[in-house]
This record gives C-alpha cells, structure tokens and sequence, in this order.
C-alpha cells in the first residue's frame, strides 16, 4: 500500500529555512506535491514537480522563496523554503498523483502532514 512520510517542519522566524521532505513508498508517481492549511483556512496549493522533475509550478506567493525537487529514485520530493512569512505557517502536506496539478483533487494520495510554524 502507498505510504507518504514528511519530515522536517518546525517553529522558526520570519527569514529562517526550513526543508522539508517527502518519501514515498509502493510505487513512483507522475507528480508529487505539497500543499498547506492554515487553521480555519482552506487547502492551498504549493508546490508540486513532474515525475523527470523538468516541470514544476509554484503558487504566486511562495514563487522566488520556496523551491521543489525531487530525488533520483522520483519516490522522494523535497521542499526547500527559504524567507519564510508568518503567512507561511500552516500543516504541510505531501501529495501524489499523475499529473502535476494545482487541484488537490488530482492527486490520490496524501501524507499525515508536518507542521510549519513561522513567527513574527
């Protein structure tokens, strides 16, 4: 069965990096992902990167700050987030599917999330 594992939230300041990854298991994907919820906000896309990792695409607001890559194996996905806002902050959560997509509802599976936290 496919599972998704994130690792690497945390609490930081506004500025600080965090990284965060995604490893998934049973099978590779078309695209893998990551979206985020805020506490009583809706699902928002992110970030999310094509199978060959040639084809990436970014939300307007993490575009410049927030970079996708995806490992060798294509069964990993990392997030790198750099300048991080206090908007920033919100349950990040790793995705996967077959087609690199902003629409939560392409993509099949889902990890448990990590939390991001970003002070002022």
């Amino acid at each position: 069965q496919v599972q998704l594992v994130e690792s690497g939230g945390g609490l930081v300041q506004t500025g600080d990096s965090l990284r965060l990854s995604c490893a998934a298991s049973g099978r590779t994907f078309g695209s893998m992902g990551w979206f985020r919820q805020a506490p009583a906000k809706a699902r928002e896309f992110v970030a999310a990167i094509s199978s060959n990792g040639v084809n990436s695409v970014y939300t307007d607001s993490v575009k410049g700050r927030f970079t996708i890559s995806r490992d060798n194996d294509k069964s990993t996905v990392h997030l790198q987030m750099n300048s991080l806002k206090p908007e920033d902050t919100a349950v990040y959560y790793c995705a996967a599917g077959s087609v690199v997509s902003g629409l939560s509802w392409h993509y099949t599976y889902w990890g448990q999330g990590t939390q991001v936290a970003v002070s002022s």
